[in-house]
């Protein structure tokens, strides 16, 4: 019995060493040595502080600034632990608000949010990224044309002639990856990090 149960017990021990030991430790080494931003989070830094991710969105609210995607994100209510609140771009609770398009709520929410941009650029098609949700919650990018819709407000609201806010919008628009996959998109954080940085009008 005892010859059946030693190559069971060592080779348990074995696998896990090589496979939950070994592999992701070369794994982190190598990832660290060739891809160190990739492998820390694709960290973004300003002035020695940490201000965001560019896989993660953030809420951008001002005028001022190139609003990302909706996020239906969430977290626990403070007053209600059994109850959420939304919490967008909530990294630590990724998820879609999993409403069909029979619900009302969506409905209503769509409506209101198409609204407001209605009224921020009239007579516009609105990109459809800009009042629907990502799976995760967490989109970072926006299409090109959903930036280009936002160009006429944070122009205005900067005192920037809409022509500098376009051609700034398309200078960090990214091309599919390797010209095939994906789709061109905008990251919102860097738009908005090199929005920060031009010189006044």
């Amino acid at each position: 019995m005892t010859s059946h149960i030693r190559p069971a017990l060592v080779m348990i021990l074995g696998m896990t060493l090589i496979t939950g030991l070994a592999y992701p430790l070369a794994i982190t080494g190598v990832a660290q040595l060739l891809f160190p931003s990739q492998a820390n989070g694709s960290l973004v830094v300003q002035n020695g502080t940490v201000i965001g991710s560019t896989l993660i969105g953030q809420a951008f609210t001002s005028p001022r600034y190139f609003h990302g995607r909706p996020s239906a994100t969430s977290a626990a209510d403070p007053n209600d632990p059994a109850k959420t609140v939304p919490a967008p771009y909530n990294a630590a609770n990724s998820g879609g608000s999993n409403l069909g398009p029979t619900s009302q709520a969506l409905v209503d929410r769509v409506k209101a949010e198409a609204a407001a941009l209605q009224a921020e650029n009239p007579g516009t098609p609105i990109p459809a990224d800009l009042v629907t949700t990502s799976a995760s919650g967490l989109d970072p990018d926006l299409s090109p044309a959903a930036a280009l819709f936002q160009v006429k407000r944070v122009a205005r609201a900067r005192n920037l002639p809409e022509d500098r806010v376009r051609a700034l919008v398309l200078q960090q628009t990214q091309g599919r990856l390797l010209g095939l996959l994906g789709e061109p998109r905008v990251n919102v954080l860097q738009l908005n990090r090199a929005l920060d940085a031009m010189p006044p009008a």
